[in-house]
């Protein structure tokens, strides 16, 4: 037989061990495991792509993300694979760039019988079912089609001759880029659009659709208004080219504000760029933590845009990060 006092020191020993086992904030540290997320990118387009793709990545480093990338290329197609492929391997969460609107359903379908789920970022996409993505984050491209059309309106007098270069054709930029500013100016009797062609928002295609339109309209043109910056830059050398002066013989208006774009309007080849901020790195993933977390979080996140001409391009020119 135990002392008594033996028996008793076991027992609160024993006791003593079981309660540094139960009690909150004494359990053995486990480690945790990093999330993996997909992300369906559109492809590498333009500067504004490829800021955006590095927001995306260097976020994700930094905050021990395994990050599953796939560039589309500018195909839905291969889009849609790489997002079967990521329900495949079991991501915890899926992003999406949207090449274009519509056609996402069927690949949604299966990402929610997955229970994986899907924010759509930059562009939008068109369904029936919106409980088929769980969040958009992004730019309102409708309002950056109106603030173009109103500085144009302002500083033109609302008269003026305007080729239209387009992004690429069912995509959500463009349809609501074009929306808008052609809403904007029917206020505007004296601005009409001669001609719209899409320029796929590549600089290349931007600086040769322009170089037809110059061929086709000549000096009846007055302004181009560009879907973003690089189709602008192109148009820019289509025109220097053509032997007239940016900015001054053509007024140009564009979309994105990306820095080489801002240089131009300090260099006054382009007259405004309206701001599109492509660094959603950190709203996504926190966004996507919410979520995994069982949090709500609201149905569409815009980014807050600005404009940029003559009177505050130099002051931001040096501190762009993209």
């Amino acid at each position: 037989m135990f002392p008594r006092e033996f028996t008793r020191f076991l027992l609160f020993a024993g006791l003593g061990v079981l309660v540094l086992f139960t009690v909150p904030g004494c359990e053995r540290p486990r480690p945790k495991k990093p999330l993996t997320i997909g992300f369906a990118q559109t492809g590498a387009e333009s500067a504004w792509r490829t800021a955006n793709t590095v927001s995306m990545k260097s976020e994700a480093e930094k905050r021990g993300i395994d990050l599953k990338f796939s560039d589309g290329q500018g195909k839905q197609e291969n889009q849609i694979r790489a997002v079967r492929s990521f329900i495949t391997q079991g991501v915890d969460a899926i992003v999406i760039a949207p090449v274009v609107e519509t056609g996402w359903d069927p690949v949604l379908r299966e990402a929610r019988r997955a229970r994986i789920p899907v924010i759509l970022t930059d562009r939008s996409i068109q369904t029936s079912d919106e409980s088929l993505f769980s969040c958009f984050i992004g730019s309102d491209f409708y309002e950056e089609g109106r603030m173009a059309a109103d500085w144009l309106a302002k500083h033109t007098g609302g008269k003026g001759r305007i080729v239209e270069l387009q992004g690429t054709v069912g995509s959500a930029p463009a349809n609501e880029r074009r929306k808008a500013f052609a809403e904007g100016i029917a206020k505007y009797p004296g601005l009409k659009i001669l001609d719209a062609q899409s320029g796929d928002f590549r600089r290349a295609n931007g600086k040769e659709v322009m170089e037809s339109l110059l061929k086709k309209h000549g000096r009846t043109i007055d302004i181009v208004y560009a879907h973003n910056d690089d189709m602008a830059l192109g148009a820019i050398q289509a025109i220097e080219e053509a032997g007239q002066k940016p900015g001054k013989d053509i007024v140009i208006v564009s979309i994105d504000a990306i820095k080489e774009a801002i240089q131009a309007v300090v260099d006054g080849k382009i007259n405004c760029t309206v701001e599109c901020n492509p660094l959603f790195g950190p709203k996504v993933y926190d966004t996507a933590a919410k979520l995994l977390a069982g949090e709500k979080v609201p149905k569409k996140l815009f980014n807050k845009d600005e404009l940029f001409d003559h009177t505050n391009a130099a002051t931001v020119v040096a501190s762009r990060q993209y």
